[in-house]
């Protein structure tokens, strides 16, 4: 943004050059064509009119290379904004992909949670009561590293246990 605002000051820099040099043509063009309308051959007419005729090549020639200038600085900001205008949509598409994975990541951890506390009731319903040594469950692991429960998880005392 600080090049755009940049190439924006040098182009508005430029279009005033352009302006003053179109007025300073101009000038040279009407005081050329008075000269020429004088009537009388003197030498010192021919030659501020040779000189004026040059400085009029002159300015026509920088006008065209200013020209020139001025549409390859335009063609640059545009070129500019439109990458801005790419780069935004790129890390927004990216921001959504970030959230959508994030809410798959919750919904597979709430259910490796509710797979553990089946798999607890299941054990409960079987031993009746006994104590029963069993390896850690999946959610215990991946909940030591998440560091959280879930605020929609139940406790296991919600669930009701009917016998088979």
């Amino acid at each position: 943004e600080v090049q755009v605002d940049e190439l924006q000051r040098l182009l508005a820099g430029m279009e005033k050059e352009h302006r003053t040099l179109l007025q300073k043509m101009k000038e040279g063009e009407a005081e050329l064509a008075r000269l020429r309308s004088v009537e009388g051959d003197k030498l010192a007419q021919q030659d501020r009119s040779a000189q004026l005729e040059k400085e009029v090549a002159m300015l026509r020639e920088k006008i065209h290379h200013l020209d020139d200038m001025l549409k390859s600085q335009q063609r640059k900001v545009r070129q500019m904004i439109e990458q801005l205008q790419n780069s935004k949509t790129v890390i927004q598409a990216k921001d959504a992909m970030i959230q959508e994975l994030k809410e798959r990541r919750l919904h597979l951890l709430q259910n490796l949670e509710m797979h553990d506390r089946i798999e607890h009731l299941i054990e409960k319903q079987v031993s009746r009561g006994g104590h029963s040594s069993r390896a850690r469950s999946k959610s215990e692991y991946v909940s030591r590293y998440v560091g959280s429960t879930f605020p929609s998880a139940r406790p296991l005392s919600s669930f009701v246990c009917k016998p088979m």
